[in-house]
């Protein structure tokens, strides 16, 4: 059976469970992370690139648009692009250095330790730094555009199972735009 051939045996089948209002059976047989990957090629034709210039400009060229960030959540920005299999909140501290100097690059103009004050809240985990930082992101993504659309560049919430000998859970923060829709300029 060629590729072509089993897409359209894939297609009846879907239609005549959807028919049924099996909706249910059909999400089990697809599983969740087939249909986040078809959401992901769905949307690629509506997702502007994102330009970050050498200025760190965040710029959504598609979309003829900047993204106006402070420093601070640039950096942040910065730190969850690089880790594209997602980060935990409560893990931050491990990544201190790395998102130090995002903030470094990102805010010139301000002295040392206040980017060392800054980042101290960032990663403290029972600081709500962290949070307000990533909330003021989405909130700039979704003035720009839909929400779905947006969905796809702000941090937000992917949970993770693991099973090994017990089972425990990844609450793990990401970034589900395609890198390949981000140009990084200033490398």
């Amino acid at each position: 059976m060629t590729p072509e051939e089993a897409a359209l045996e894939v297609r009846k089948l879907a239609e005549q469970l959807m028919a049924a209002d099996r909706k249910d059976l059909l999400l089990k047989a697809i599983g969740v992370p087939t249909l986040e990957a078809l959401r992901i090629e769905a949307a690629k034709g509506e997702l502007s690139r994102l330009v970050i210039t050498a200025d760190y400009r965040f710029m959504l060229v598609d979309y003829h648009v900047e993204v106006e960030l402070q420093p601070v959540h640039k950096a942040v920005y910065l730190l969850f692009l690089a880790h594209p299999e997602g980060l935990e909140f409560k893990r931050l501290t491990d990544y201190r250095e790395e998102l130090k100097g995002y903030y470094m690059q990102t805010a010139k103009l301000l002295d040392k330790e206040k980017i060392e004050e800054g980042v101290k809240h960032l990663v403290d985990p029972l600081d709500n730094a962290i949070n307000e930082k990533c909330s003021r992101i989405k909130k700039v993504f979704l003035e720009l555009m839909d929400e779905y659309r947006a969905s796809y560049y702000f941090i937000s919430s992917h949970t993770q199972k693991h099973v090994a000998g017990r089972v425990w859970y990844e609450r793990l923060k990401i970034i589900t735009l395609p890198r390949e829709l981000v140009i990084r300029e200033y490398l």
